[in-house]
């Protein structure tokens, strides 16, 4: 088993700043070529401190700031706009950076591409969702509707 500092948030495992034990393959073949933990060490800690002050400093602060926030993002609905084909087939997909910048325009707050989870790919106009963890305990259903673009 392989002892690593989280530098990204990886999904299963945990946040940045974390430290972490996986098994040596999945450590040495995909996490650290990655970019997303390094080794740790005993002087790592002073890493793993830094890591988290940047973390704490990007995050919601409080929990019920959290919670205001997913009311608001929940009741509203967010336009996204593509281009589209004839058929409503995009050229393309939907990245959670789409809709980090539908949420700005529709200036709603700002979020974390990071945090942004879309299930199914959206390849399509129409009606879908994707989910944006806003805290640990807080993850907000965002309703999206995809448009083409006016030429």
């Amino acid at each position: 088993m392989s002892k690593l500092i989280l530098t990204h948030e990886v999904d299963g495992l945990g946040s940045a700043g974390d430290v972490i034990e996986v098994k040596d393959g999945y450590a040495r073949n995909y996490l650290i070529p990655q970019g997303y933990a390094v080794a740790w060490t005993r002087g790592g800690q002073k890493q793993v401190d830094q890591i988290r002050a940047a973390r704490e400093a990007r995050a919601i602060a409080t929990h019920e700031e959290a919670e205001a926030l997913k009311q608001k993002l929940e009741q509203a609905r967010i336009k996204v706009s593509v281009k589209a084909g004839a058929e409503g087939r995009l050229f393309g997909s939907i990245k959670p950076a789409d809709v980090v910048e539908a949420v700005a325009a529709a200036e709603l707050g700002e979020l974390d591409k990071r945090r942004v989870t879309i299930p199914s790919p959206i390849k399509a106009v129409g009606d879908h969702e994707a989910l944006v963890r806003l805290h640990d305990e807080v993850t907000a259903v965002l309703s999206l509707q995809v448009v083409a673009l006016k030429k």
